[in-house]
Formats: structure tokens, sequence, C-alpha cells
């Protein structure tokens, strides 16, 4: 038996999606730079790849870059802001992703800026008036605001445009890393004035080693790479034409059914509750999680209370039984610490106990989780 609920660290790859990339594999080799008939084909399917996404969420082509994944693309922005925009203090908060933690960090040794954390409320939110008063209290200066759309390990969610719309009054730019929210969530980024945005491919049914930055028209960074000319010049090295396409049709089916897709995944996620609360009524749910107007229906984060003895085993025993799941980013799997983001705003005494994350996707059915509870009810009678 093989369950796997680890979706919000990777997910399997869509057939269509498969199938562009072993066409493009195989027939559209030629370098996209170069100028005779097989490299501008494959110029066209980038290009075509560039527009399509764009269209998705409602940027213009020119604004969107691809790179090798969300990592890259946080890490070109931020990088970005402080050296080539002035940027001298950074918004940000303690349940970021490391690739926009680490490096704000790294950002604050290198060039000396300040990084202020906002507060966050007991359930892991982004407290609203702390990050106002903090707007306030440095208008003077040159602001990158960093806060993710989707907590990739609680799911709860930021209200995107409120938080775009106190940069835009206080004159912020303002990043937001979207890596669990695109192709889940609607993103109109002729809506919302957010300034920068990433994604990654392989968290949407797409491949591995491929993603975006949006760079909103008007802003100008400099690359991390140098070399070619590629993508107008912010990243070096030929691309890789069959990754980009397959981002391309795993996001276009992911925008095209993802109104029956959310429904779906909401009733599992509603399912796997209700089936919790039955058989361990003493499961709490950290953050939002389990909130589905405050939480994404692709993210469940499962507190086992009285469960301590097993703290540092479940998620192996749940491993033995066939079962796919993390205590958080899979990023940051072999650390023997805890959560980063649960320390954030949890208290000392609900961090003494084991808490896992479940994350799904279309592919997951009741059946994987009723098989689930059962083990669950294995595991906790030894």
């Amino acid at each position: 038996m093989n369950i796997y609920f680890d979706n919000a660290a990777t997910t399997a790859l869509h057939r269509e999606v498969v199938a562009k990339m072993t066409e493009v594999l195989t027939d559209n080799y030629g370098n996209p730079s170069a100028t005779y008939a097989l490299g501008r084909k494959t110029r066209t399917l980038i290009e075509t790849a560039r527009k399509q996404i764009a269209q998705q969420l409602g940027a213009q082509s020119s604004e969107i870059i691809f790179t090798s994944g969300g990592s890259e693309a946080d890490n070109l922005i931020l990088r970005g802001c402080v050296r080539d925009l002035g940027v001298r203090v950074i918004i940000t908060s303690l349940i970021e992703h490391h690739a926009v933690l680490h490096t704000v960090e790294a950002l604050a040794k290198e060039y000396g800026i300040q990084i202020v954390y906002v507060h966050l409320t007991a359930e892991g939110d982004v407290c609203l008036q702390h990050l106002e008063t903090l707007l306030q209290q440095y208008a003077d200066q040159k602001v990158l605001v960093s806060l993710m759309h989707v907590n990739n390990e609680i799911g709860n969610i930021l209200p995107l445009a409120t938080v775009a719309a106190f940069c835009k009054k206080y004159g912020a730019y303002f990043h937001s890393d979207t890596v669990q929210s695109v192709a889940h969530l609607p993103i109109d980024l002729r809506e919302v004035p957010v300034d920068f945005i990433t994604a990654s491919a392989h968290k949407f049914h797409g491949p591995k080693g491929v993603g975006f930055a949006f760079i909103r028209k008007g802003i100008v960074l400099h690359p991390l790479i140098y070399g070619g000319e590629q993508e107008k010049g912010l990243r070096a090295g030929t691309e890789a034409v069959h990754n980009i396409v397959g981002m391309q049709e795993a996001l276009k089916l992911a925008y095209r059914d993802r109104a029956s897709h959310t429904e779906k995944l909401q009733q599992l996620k509603q399912y796997f509750i209700a089936a919790l609360k039955e058989h361990f009524p003493e499961v709490v749910f950290n953050g939002n999680s389990q909130d589905k107007e405050k939480s994404s229906h692709t993210i469940l984060n499962v507190g086992f209370p009285n469960w301590e003895n097993k703290k540092d085993t479940l998620l192996f025993e749940l491993d033995l039984k066939g079962v796919a799941c993390s205590k958080g980013s899979a990023c940051q799997s072999g650390s023997v610490g805890e959560s980063h983001v649960l320390q954030a705003f949890l208290p000392a005494e609900s961090l003494r106990y084991p808490s896992l994350r479940f994350s799904f996707s279309i592919q997951n059915t009741t059946e994987e989780v009723d098989n689930l509870i059962k083990i669950l009810g294995e595991i906790a009678k030894k």
C-alpha cells in the first residue's frame, strides 16, 4: 500500500505534461538562441509558453522570467531589490520559506540592510495591523515587504490584495512567494498590485527544475547568473525548453479544471478532518488549516496531543506502512529540529507532541484517507 499525502513537497507529473515534454525532447532539440529554422522553432515554443502563462495570471509576457524554480526566483528578486533598487528595509515573517528567510539573512550580512519581522497571530497569520504600523514607521526608507501567499506548512492564506494595497499606500515594494498558490488559487495581477511573485512547476503537476518570476513592468533588476542574453538578459543559460513547455501545459490544465478540483479537494480535506475528529478526538489542527475559508484546500497540519512518546517516530512508522507525509517543508526534511513555522507561533506545550503536514492533490481519494485512519489507529495502540 502506498498513500501519497505530501503534494506540498512535490506532485506527480500529469500524463498530458509527460506527452508534451516527450514531444519537445524528441522533435524540438534545437538551441533556441540559434537563428536557423530548428532554433527558431524552439524559440517559438518558449515565447508561446511565456505568453500563455502570463495570460493565466493577468500579466504581460515580458513580465515572466523563467528560472530553475521558486528558490532561484526568490533569490533573483530579493537580491535584486537590495542591490539594484536600493531597498534598505525588508519586512517579512518568521514563517516564510527558507528560500526567503535565508536569503534576507544573507543580504543583511552582505549589505547591512535591516530585517524586520511582522508579528503573527495565535493562528499563524500575519498581523495586518502591525504590518501597517511597520510600513508607517519606515515610510521614509526604501522598503520591501516579502510575505508568502499560502504558507507551505500550515496552508494559511495571506490576503494578498490587502497587503498589496498597504504597500502601494506607503510606497513599498511587495514580493510574495506564491509557490503554493499559483495554479491552486485565483491570482489576477491586473487587479492586485503586487510587484513580484514566484512559482515552481512541480507544485502543480509539472516538471521539477523549472519555475518563473513575475517582475512587474518598469522595475529593472540585474541577473544572478551572467553569460548569454537569455530571458531578457536576466538569466543566462540555454533554456530547458521541454521543462518550460511542460510547466505551461501543467498550468493550463490546472486553471482549466481549477473550480472542479478545488471542490473535490475541499470535500476530501473536510472528510479527512471529520475522520480524524471521530477516531482521534484529541487531535488539533495547527494554524488555520481546518478553516476552509482561511487556508488552502491542499494542506492540513495536524497535531497529535497525548502522542508525545511518538514525537520522534511517528513519521518513520507511517513511512514503514507506505504513507508519505511530512513534518514540514521538504527542503528541511533532513533536519532533526522543529518546524520553524510551528515554532514561530505555537506555544511551547504544543511543540512537545508530533505535528504532521498532510497535503493533497486531485489524485488522492477518500479510500486513502480511510486507510490512513486505520494505520494511525494501529500505531496508536503500540
